[in-house]
């Protein structure tokens, strides 16, 4: 019988997030004192859904790197056509308010009203 090879791995560095980061938002636990919860809720133009959604999604990779951002989810509508939902938790109204002047976020700014026939958004603090 043939021997196996143990092969040991070195664990993966963890990222320099503080705790009560990313990792704790998306598992539901404790956020930071001023975190804060943004639900956006938008409905594409017609004939606009695939490029709202490639918009949508180009943000998703450079939001997620900056500082104070602990969650930023895409979703897609099960049961309307269209309609997107970023689900998002920052560590602070500044944080987010800091998100809205990156280059990023300005060109999805300028190209929005093209592509999207409604949006509303909702700041929420977590009580539980």
């Amino acid at each position: 019988m043939a021997k196996r090879k143990v092969v040991k791995r070195k664990a993966k560095k963890r990222s320099g997030r503080k705790r009560g980061g990313a990792g704790a938002a998306a598992a539901g636990g404790k956020l930071p004192k001023d975190a804060v919860t943004l639900v956006v809720h938008m409905k594409s133009r017609d004939g606009q859904e695939l490029l709202l959604e490639a918009e949508l999604r180009a943000l998703i990779a450079p939001t997620r790197k900056e500082e104070g951002c602990l969650l930023y989810e895409l979703h897609r509508s099960a049961d309307a056509p269209g309609g997107f939902l970023f689900y998002e938790i920052w560590a602070s109204r500044e944080a987010h308010a800091a998100h809205l002047r990156t280059d990023h976020f300005l060109r999805w700014s300028a190209r929005k009203d093209a592509l999207t026939a409604s949006r509303e958004s909702t700041f929420w603090k977590k009580i539980a």
